[in-house]
C-alpha cells in the first residue's frame, strides 16, 4: 500500500522543514540590507550546502547505524534550533561574520540529516514496483513546503521583519519534530550482512552517475534558490515569492504524471526531458522585466525539478538493501548539496563581476553540460 498512515505523517513533517528551509531563500535580502554584495550572497548561502555535503558521509553512516527515525528527531531539532540563533547575531558582515558562517553550516548540517533520512524512511516503506511514482507524489510535501516558505517568509518580513522571519521559520521546523513522533522505525535492517561504506558504495559506476548528474542539478538549484530574489528586487518585479510559488506549481503538477511515466518507461527515457526542461526556466530568467515571465521562468524549472530529483533519487535507492540504503540516499543529497555550495560561491562572484544575466547563463550551461554527460554515458552503454 502506498499511501499510508506513515507516509502522510511524514509528508506533513517534509512539508513543515521544507517551509523552514525555504524560507532563508530570502536571507539574501538580509545580507544586501547589512552591506552585503553577491558575492557575500554566494558565500554565505553557500556554506550552508557545503557543511551540508562534508557532513553527508557521517550523516548517511549515522541513518543506516541509529535508524531513521531517530536521525530525523535530531535533524530537527537542530532546524527548529538554528533560526532562533540567527536573532542573536546582530552585526551580520561585520565581526559577527564568522558567527553567522558557522550558524548557516551548522543549519546546514540540519537539513542534511531531515533531507537524508526522511527519503531514506520512505524508500524502506514504499512499495518496490512503484518507487518513482511513491517518492514523486511523497515529495510533492517538500514542493508545497518549498512554494509556502518563501510566501510565508515575504508576508512575515513586511510585518514583523527579520525577526518574524526566523521566528516563523523556528516554528515550522517544530512542527516536522513534533508529528514524526508517533511513528515506528522503518530501519536499518540490524542483521544484515551488507556492511559497505559510504566511499565504498559510491566508487559503483552508477553512483558515480547519479552524484555527476546530482551535483550539476544542485549548481543549477543554487542559481534558482540564492539569486532569483536579487535579480526579483534589482528589476522592481514585485513580490519575489511568485516565482518560487510557480517553481513549486509546476513541480507539483509534473508529478502526478511524471512518477507513472518513469516507472513505466524507465529513468533513463524520461531523464533528459527533465534537464532541458528545467535549463529552459533557467535561461529565461535573463530576458525576464515582468511578472508573467518570471512566473514562467519558475514553472518551465519547476517541471524539470518535478521530474528529476524523484528519478535520480530512484536511481540511486533501485535494488539496494536496507542496509545501505541511507548512504545511497546519502550519495543522492550530498551530491546536491555539493552542486549547490559549488555553485553558490562560484556564481556569487560571477554575478558580482559580470552581471546576474551572465550569472544565470553560466548556470544553464551546467545543466547543459549534464544533459551532454547523461547521453555520452547512454551511447556508451549502447556500444
Amino acid at each position: 500500500m502506498l499511501y499510508t498512515p506513515a507516509f502522510w505523517a511524514m509528508a506533513l513533517a517534509n512539508f513543515s522543514h521544507t517551509a523552514s528551509f525555504s524560507a532563508f531563500f530570502l536571507l539574501p535580502l538580509y545580507i544586501l540590507e547589512h552591506g552585503g554584495n553577491q558575492g557575500d550572497i554566494g558565500l554565505i548561502m553557500g556554506v550552508f550546502a557545503m557543511a551540508s555535503a562534508l557532513c553527508r558521509p557521517w550523516v548517511a553512516e549515522m541513518i543506516d547505524r541509529i535508524g531513521r527515525k531517530r536521525s530525523y528527531t535530531l535533524g530537527s531539532v537542530i532546524m527548529a534550533a538554528a533560526p532562533l540563533l540567527y536573532i542573536c547575531i546582530d552585526d551580520p558582515l561585520g565581526a559577527s561574520y564568522p558567527l553567522l558562517l558557522l550558524l548557516r553550516a551548522v543549519h546546514g548540517v540540519g537539513l542534511a540529516i531531515c533531507f537524508t533520512a526522511i527519503f531514506t524512511f520512505m524508500a524502506d516503506i514504499l512499495p518496490q514496483d512503484r518507487f518513482n511514482e511513491g517518492i514523486g507524489m511523497f515529495g510533492i510535501s517538500g514542493l508545497l513546503g518549498m512554494a509556502a516558505g518563501p510566501v510565508l517568509a515575504e508576508a512575515t518580513l513586511e510585518h514583523f521583519g527579520f525577526f518574524g522571519l526566523f521566528l516563523s521559520g523556528s516554528g515550522l521546523a517544530a512542527i516536522a519534530l513534533l508529528v514524526h513522533q508517533p511513528l515506528r522505525e522503518s530501519g536499518p535492517a540490524r542483521n544484515a550482512s551488507d556492511r559497505t561504506g559510504f566511499f565504498g558504495l559510491l566508487k559503483r559506476e552508477k553512483f558515480i552517475v547519479v552524484a555527476l548528474l546530482a551535483l550539476l542539478f544542485g549548481f543549477g538549484l543554487a542559481a534558482t534558490g540564492g539569486f532569483v530574489a536579487p535579480l526579483a528586487e534589482e528589476r522592481g518585479l514585485g513580490f519575489i515569492s511568485v516565482y518560487f510559488f510557480c517553481y513549486s506549481g509546476g513541480a507539483i503538477a509534473i508529478r502526478f504524471v511524471g512518477g507513472r511515466l518513469a516507472d513505466r518507461f524507465g529513468e533513463n527515457r524520461i531523464l533528459p526531458y527533465s534537464i532541458i526542461l528545467y535549463i529552459a526556466g533557467i535561461f529565461l530568467l535573463p530576458l525576464t522585466y515582468s511578472q508573467p515571465l518570471l512566473c514562467a521562468a519558475g514553472m518551465l524549472s519547476g517541471f524539470g525539478h518535478g521530474l528529476l530529483f524523484p528519478i535520480l533519487n530512484t536511481m540511486a535507492i533501485r535494488n539496494e538493501p536496507s542496509a545501505v540504503r541511507g548512504k545511497a540516499t546519502g550519495i543522492f543529497t550530498g551530491g546536491i548539496d555539493t552542486g549547490i555550495f559549488a555553485g553558490s560561491l562560484f556564481l556569487g562572484y560571477i554575478g558580482d563581476w559580470f552581471g546576474l544575466e551572465v550569472l544565470f547563463l553560466c548556470a544553464g550551461l551546467s545543466m547543459a553540460s549534464a544533459l551532454v554527460f547523461f547521453r555520452y554515458r547512454m551511447t556508451r552503454s549502447a556500444a
